[in-house]
């Protein structure tokens, strides 16, 4: 199987090549035309296929001539919409880094590209992926936590521009940490409730964390959803970890129905301790990222639906944007 990676904007891109690189039965090239203009400390381009050991053209019109089976997308969010429209164009299946876009509009339009195409179109949402989170799933469906009405998810990370300066782009990224952090918990519920549509949206942000970065997207963010089956979510969606913290960040996910309550901390288990540079945090566990490519990869084989799909994308994405809309205008928003 061919896949190809287009850009190297996102994190995850590393452990992609990582992960990519090690199957027997894959090939991967790679291209990131954007990268060498890029502001990023870190490298892009070039630089990166050689550090990580991945094969590199100059162009995505090279990228695409090689005949890929499959992309994966980890572009700037701004780019997501035309790389998967020629993808689609050109029979290609599509696993795109998450928010599927910065609009609904561009969104839309690129599911109905991967379905008029036939062509698989996946969101990157690896910690559905999370052997907690299949757990949970198995007990809500088997109804022993009775009917659900309330879930708090925490998704609490370092803010990521010292990595890559897009993220606090709103250009580029469109948006900060409500577009960032929001989407990983909403895909979680989603999960959950089987797809249910969100109704109702109201967040509240600001930019008071990391003020002495001068950026302007927002760093602290807290959305409340009500979903047309009446359940309550609340999702803080804050860059609210110091940059000197040991580990990126974490989620958590506490979910209560009529019959009781659980709570899950997928990235929690860890190997702890200190070194000569300070605290130390080992994860330990599933690499979620590899289970996320393995469902992708067989789904492109069998050419069979793969889940979460763009339409889950899109679902996630309205909510994004009404909470950004809800904290402009500092009131609720009917989706």
């Amino acid at each position: 199987m061919k896949v190809a990676l287009a850009s190297f904007a996102h994190p995850h891109a590393a452990s992609y090549a990582r992960i990519l690189t090690s199957l027997p039965d894959v090939e991967v090239l790679s291209a990131d035309p954007d990268g060498a203009a890029a502001p990023d400390p870190g490298p892009r381009g070039l630089a990166f296929a050689v550090e990580h050991g991945v094969p590199y053209v100059d162009t995505y019109d090279e990228l695409f001539a090689w005949g890929p089976d499959a992309v994966v997308v980890t572009s700037e969010n701004a780019y997501h919409r035309p790389l998967v429209e020629r993808a689609a164009a050109e029979g290609v299946h599509v696993l795109c880094e998450k928010p599927l876009a910065i609009e609904v509009a561009d969104a839309e339009a690129m599911v109905e590209a991967c379905r008029a195409a036939a062509v698989i179109l996946m969101t990157a949402y690896p910690v559905r992926f999370a052997p907690s989170y299949a757990r949970l799933r198995a007990t809500v469906e088997a109804g022993r936590v009775g009917d659900l009405f309330a879930v708090l998810g925490t998704n609490n990370g370092q803010i990521p521009h010292a990595q890559r300066q897009w993220f606090t782009d709103p250009e580029l990224a469109g948006g900060g940490a409500l577009v960032d952090h929001t989407v990983h918990c909403a895909d979680l519920i989603d999960g959950l409730t089987g797809g249910v549509e969100a109704t109702r949206v109201y967040a509240a942000a600001n930019h008071i964390l990391h003020a002495d970065k001068g950026v302007s997207v927002e760093t602290g963010g807290l959305v409340t959803i009500t979903y047309a089956n009446g359940l309550m979510a609340t999702i803080d969606c804050s860059w609210s970890q110091p940059d000197n913290a040991p580990t990126w960040g974490g989620l958590t996910l506490q979910v209560t129905g009529t019959r009781g309550s659980i709570e899950i901390a997928p990235f929690a288990p860890r190997v702890g301790g200190t070194d000569a540079t300070g605290e130390v945090h080992i994860p330990v566990g599933a690499d979620l990222d590899g289970l996320m490519l393995a469902e992708f990869l067989t789904g492109v084989r069998a050419n069979t639906p793969v889940q979460p799909d763009g339409q889950v994308g899109l679902r996630t994405l309205r909510i994004v944007d009404a909470a950004r809309r809800s904290a402009r205008a500092g009131q609720p928003v009917d989706l």
